[in-house]
Order: structure tokens, then sequence, then C-alpha cells
């Protein structure tokens, strides 16, 4: 019986494209030490010197970046380095700042904005490159290149968030207590240029779902010359207030929060022109239909015209329009966009200088393009094209008419620098070696910083001209001798990639990972570690912490396999959009292709095959476990996603809709209607003051379980948001998990 269902198994195998060999750990250098838990998240950094907040001077003169420490990697200071020289020195250190607690708004932002550590997580050059503002714990410093000295300025009492220079270095902007400021620098007036805020009315900030779903952290925008700010004004008093038990470990903290569930209220967002010479305000006329969403603001170089994004709540509409300042009340639109599904969002709107014209990103064929546009709105020509997408726009060079910008049209699982002429024409490679290049340009000059990395390379900096030539390492990390890497690295594994079919005859690309001291000759354990989710990818050639935790599995023994599904980013809208109002079953039918993928090899053991995932992954961990037993022997669900109801409106109408209209959508992505088909092994875990994820997505799972009289195991942690911080936690959550495989896998 078992040998029939392997065969007929083995005749329904789809077809397996270019896996490419294993390269064994023998080919990294280093030593041999295995990778403890203990060690995967302690200091120093195992990735070695990884700089972070990487700038370019506006002169070109010197690289600053953030740095953390070598007995805290948590803690960063300011350094610079002299591009003419090489040398590098701490410019600020961060115990030069005032130590203090962040406001609850400000803990809330940086969640959303994934950032954490302590000392200095942010700072902002002047145009002119003569100062650096730097906001810390509430308050804001003001660094003067010339006198090199950090001053406090005198913001008054309460915290300040959201600060920035302005374009031409006169003021500081923030927002305290739910207003607008700014701070003269030459005469040290604080002027409030908003009054109203407070309570359900929020002045300058970006809302929950601008932040978390819209990636807009700020509702404040100046004008090029200075004369005035566009902001945004949103009423809460709508939305559904929602109060959240916090459970820390030494008590239960009632917060109340505005969480926009899927199909209930929105914010009622305005947008207005404030003028700093006489703080009139002037509103935009935004339509009628008030149920909208506005995820971009910008500036024309003009400082006479603002143009903002205006997105349905449905999401199938993106108009980009513009405005007058002075007749703002009627607008004209430049671009429509519209899809069947949904139109996704993107940073790319460049307005040229020399030009009437402005770059725009559009997936209007199918993948994500650039195009030149005239400001009549007429498309003047498409600058790229064909079966691949770009990322990002990152430079424009108006002079020589080249536009600079990150893509996959060499490989999908590696970004790579191109550069094409404004003209139009071919395509040429900028960046030359595999993996993932993200750089950062200077302000007036194609030079950059390639902030790269590769499975094999952990993140390294370097100088380059516009030819893509190195011209000096920032940080070359190198791991050798005296790397915290070093000792580990000759045990490092990399992966193989491959391709599989899926149902609909589109590739799926793969990444499997083969335990350290591979024998063909023995069957191993499985581990499939699954995102499955829109925007994200995880077969990729690059460096990742993530990926310790695998390191780790390969030397206990485990194989390592991860797919990304249809849905997941970087295919094109056909490979994105066959997950439109219903979420779970193309996922998971995809992991089961790779599944029986993994059954054809003769060293994978199939009877021990567990699922493991964290947000999106671990609602698809629950999914897959409980819609398709017979292909997983054990799960595990961190923080997911159990009721769609439960989720905020941006991210999931964008997806399944209305839930009034698609009801029947909803109940079949839900993972409780499946919960009957659990039998075992089974591990949840969830920070229990989760504000994104909020713990009653794992609650609810419980509950059901416990009536179906179903035995699993959850491990909750007090105090912990979505991202699962802390040394400690993630030592105890990794040991946990570690210990769950090896029972559930191993027997053991």
């Amino acid at each position: 019986m078992k040998n029939n269902w392997m065969n007929l198994l083995l005749a329904s195998v789809p077809l397996v494209f270019s896996a490419s060999a294993t390269v064994q750990a023998s080919s990294l250098p280093g030593g041999t030490e295995p990778l403890t838990i203990e060690r995967m998240y302690a200091s120093p950094a195992l990735a070695g010197s990884s700089p972070r907040g990487l700038k370019l001077s506006p002169d070109g003169l010197r690289v600053t970046y953030l740095a953390g420490r070598k007995d805290n990697q948590h803690l960063y200071d300011l350094w610079q380095m002299d591009v003419a020289t090489g040398k590098q020195s701490v410019l600020i250190d961060a115990d030069k700042l005032q130590a203090g607690e962040l406001s609850d708004e400000e803990k809330a932002r940086r969640e959303r904005q994934r950032i954490y550590g302590q000392g200095i997580m942010e700072y902002f050059w002047s145009k002119d490159g003569e100062a650096i503002l730097i906001p810390a714990a509430g308050k804001l410093y003001y660094y003067s290149v010339a006198d090199n000295k950090v001053k406090l300025l005198a913001t008054g009492e309460g915290f300040a968030t959201d600060a920035r220079l302005s374009p031409k270095g006169h003021f500081v902007s923030f927002v305290r207590e739910q207003n607008l400021y700014v701070l003269d620098l030459k005469t040290q007036k604080i002027t409030a240029l908003t009054t109203d805020g407070g309570g359900a009315i929020k002045n300058a900030m970006a809302e929950f779902v601008a932040q978390e779903e819209m990636g807009r952290m700020t509702g404040y925008w100046w004008a090029p010359d200075e004369s005035a700010i566009a902001y945004t004004r949103i009423d809460e008093s709508s939305v559904e207030l929602v109060t959240r038990n916090e459970i820390y470990a030494d008590g239960i903290k009632l917060t109340e929060q505005r969480y926009p569930y899927a199909g209930e209220n929105n914010v009622k967002i305005e947008l207005g022109v404030v003028t700093l010479k006489d703080k009139q305000v002037a509103w935009v006329d935004l339509g009628k239909d008030t149920d909208i969403y506005l995820p971009r603001v910008k500036w024309l170089p003009d400082s006479k015209h603002l143009s903002y994004q205006w997105q349905s709540r449905d999401q199938q509409a993106l108009d980009l329009r513009v405005v007058a300042i002075a007749d703002i009340k009627n607008d004209k639109d430049l671009v429509k966009e519209h899809s069947e599904a949904w139109v996704n969002l993107n940073d790319d709107l460049h307005f040229l200088k020399q030009q009437k014209a402005f770059i725009w990103a559009s997936e209007r064929d199918g993948f994500n393009h650039l195009y030149l546009i005239g400001l009549d709105g007429k498309i003047i020509r498409q600058l790229t094209s064909g079966d691949w997408a770009v990322d990002a726009v990152e430079y424009i060079d108006e002079k020589a008419g080249q536009v600079y910008f990150t893509g996959r049209k060499t490989k999908v699982t590696e970004k790579q620098l191109y550069r094409v002429a404004l003209a139009g024409g071919q395509i040429e490679s900028i960046s030359q070696r595999s993996g993932m290049h993200s750089p950062v340009f200077a302000d007036s000059k194609p030079v950059y910083l390639d902030y790269f990395s590769s499975l094999s390379q952990p993140p390294q900096v370097s100088l380059h001209d516009q030819s893509g030539k190195r011209l000096a390492w920032v940080e070359q990390n190198e791991v050798k001798k005296g790397h915290p890497l070093f000792d580990y690295f000759g045990l490092w594994q990399l992966p193989e990639f491959g391709e599989l079919k899926a149902e609909d005859g589109q590739m799926l690309q793969y990444r499997m990972f083969k335990p350290t001291n591979f024998d063909a000759n023995k069957k191993y354990p499985v581990v499939v570690r699954v995102y499955g989710g829109p925007h994200a990818q995880l077969v990729v050639n690059s460096w990742s912490h993530q990926d310790y935790f695998t390191q780790h599995l390969l030397q206990q023994g485990y194989i390592v396999y991860q797919l990304d599904n249809r849905g997941s980013a970087h295919r094109g809208t056909k490979f994105e959009y066959v997950i439109y109002k219903q979420l779970g079953e193309i996922e998971v039918n995809d992991q089961k292709v790779g599944v029986d993928y993994l059954r054809t090899l003769p060293y994978v053991d199939s009877d021990n095959i567990a699922i493991y995932g964290h947000s999106y992954g671990g609602y698809m961990a629950l999914m897959s476990l409980f819609k398709a037993p017979d292909y997983f022997k054990a799960a595990i669900s961190g923080a997911p996603v159990s009721d769609w109801a439960l989720y905020d409106t941006h991210y999931t109408e964008r997806y399944m809709g209305d839930p009034k209209t698609n009801a029947e959508g909803y109940e079949a992505s839900s993972v409780l209607p499946y919960v009957g088909g659990y039998k075992s092994g089974l591990l949840m875990y969830h920070g229990m003051a989760d504000d994104n994820v909020l713990f009653e997505n794992s609650t609810r799972v419980y509950k059901a379980l416990q009536d179906e009289g179903k035995l699993f195991q959850m491990i909750d942690y007090p105090g912990s948001k979505h991202s699962m911080r802390g040394e400690k936690v993630r030592v105890h959550l990794y040991r946990s998990l570690a210990d769950f495989l090896d029972r559930e896998l191993k027997g053991n």
C-alpha cells in the first residue's frame, strides 16, 4: 500500500527546473564551532559591523551612519567617514544625549517602523550640509558642522516626535500633543501651526493604517521654499475604540486604541496647507466621498503646486492629483490607475526640475515599471518593460539624462542596480555581484553607497561612482579571524535554488538548505519555513538574521525548505492577484506542491515534515496543518491572524474586499472553520501586548481547540509586541521551538 502510494506520487510530481548544486560549508572560511541559540542574538552581533541609517552628506565629502556597540549591538552612535582619507570616527556619542523614556505614541510609531534599539536611532542632514538634527527620547539635538558641537533645542514641555529640518535649514518642525510646531533656528521662537489637536483629532500625524500598511510614517510635508507646510488632519472619533489588555509580567495595562477592523469605519482625513507667514490654513477639496485613503503627498519643485494620491476604499482605484495652492479647491488628475483586484502603492513619484514631467511607477502592464509622464498627464515614454519588476527609483541625474533604479531584471531572487536614459533605450547593469544591492545616493551627484549582502556575505558597505566602480570600503565586513561570525562560519550551509510548477503553470521559486555533514544515504526531517503573504519574499540570495535559526537547525540534523507561493512579491500582478478574495487556499496548495517535491527526494523523511511561520506565516502554518494534516506532522504558528475580520481595513480589504459583500470568502479564509481537521502537533506563541495582530487572534484559536478537546501547546510572552524583540525573549522563544521540533519530528 505504501509503495503504491509512493509510485502514484512520483508519477504526479511537478516538473523541477534549474536546481543549482549545493555549495558546501567547506567553501566558506572559518571555524567549526556549533551555533547555539544563546549566541544567535548576543553581542557582538554575529553579522559583524553592519551600519544602518547610511547617508552621504549633501556635499558628498563624508559618509555618516549608525553603528551598534560591540558590547551592546542595540545601542547606536552616529559615525562618520571622511571620503578623501577613509578615516572613520564617532561623530556623535549617544552618551552625550539625555536618556529618557519614549512616549507611548513614539513606541507605537517605532514598532510600525520596525526600529528597535537605544541611543541615536535616526538623524537628518540639512540640505546645505551645515547641520544634523538628532531626535532622541522626545528631545531634539542640533549638531553644527562648523563648531563640531551638539546642543539641546528648547522645544518646550512635552514629547517632540516626527521631527525634521526644513528644506533650507531655517526651521525645525515637530509634532507635540497632536499639533504641529515649528522652531525658528535663528530666533529660537516656537510657533504652533495647529491648535485644535487632542482627543480624536490629530494634526500632522499618520493614522494607524497609514503607518502599518501604507508605509507613510508622517502626516506633514514642507514646501521646498519653506513658505508653507501641507498636513493631514484626522478625526478618529468614528473608529472603534478598543480597550486592549496589554499583559506584562508585573501587571495588566489597559490600553485604548482606535483599531479599524475590516469592514468598519476608518478615520476621516483632511489635507490642508498652512502658511508660515500668517498661519492661515487652506483645505484641499478631496471630493464628496470621504471614505478614502490618502497614501502619498508631495510638493512639486515650484512650491506652488501640491500633489496627492487619492485611493478608493476598495483600493481598486488610485489617482494622482495636483492642485495649485492659489486655487486650492480645484485639482487636476494626472494619472488614474485601476485594477479589478487592487492597486499596489509605491514611492516612485519624482517630479523633474528641468522639464515639465515626472517619473511614475505602475503595474499597468502586469509588472512594476517606470514611465515618463508630462505635467499634462500624457505618457511621454515607458522607460522600462518586460516580465520582471522594478523595485525603486534610486537617483535621477537630470543633467546626464539618466535614471538609476533597482530591480529584478537579472534574477528574481536578487536585487541589482541599473540605469536607463530619460530618452529611453537599453538598460545598463551597474552592480555586478550576485546578491542584494540597496544603494544610497548623494543628493547632488551620482555617487552612491552600496549596502550589499548575500547568503555568504554579511552586510557590507562600499562607495561607488556612477559606473558602479568601487571607490572605497566603508565597511568591508570580511568574515576572517576576529570577526564575530568566523568561529561558526565553517559550518555555514548555503542552499540550492530551484523552481516548481504551480497548478496554473506559473513557476514557484524555492531554496533548500541541507544539514551540516549531509549524507545522501540518510533520511532527514524537514522544517518548512514560510511567510506566504503579499509584499514579501523569502527565497532570495540575501543575508538575514532570520537565517541564524535555520543554520542552528541544520546543525541539529534538519533540512530547512522555503518556497515562495503565489501571492508573494516581485513576480507581477498575475502571480499576486490569484489570492484575491480568498486567502489561505492558493498559498496552501503551493506549499503542498513543495512538500510533494520533497517527498520524491530519497534523503527526506516524508513522515516528519513540520511547517513554521510568524505573522502571515503563522496564519499559513495553522491553515496548512488544519487543511493538510497528511502533509505536515507538526506546525509552529507565531502571532497569527486567525480571522481576517479581526485585522485592519487597509490590509485586509485590499486582498479580501468588504466582509459585508464577501462574507463567504472571509469565512473560508478564517482558520476557525478548519479546527476540526487538526490532529496533533501544534505549538502557538504570541506577544501579549501585540497591537498589530491582536492577541485575541490566538486566544480564539486556543478556545476553539479546547472546545474540540484538541491537545496543543502555547507560549505567550508578557509585554512583547508583534516583532518579539529582546535578546531574552528571542533566546527563550527559539529554545522552545527547537525543543518542540525535536520532540515532534525526532521523538526526543
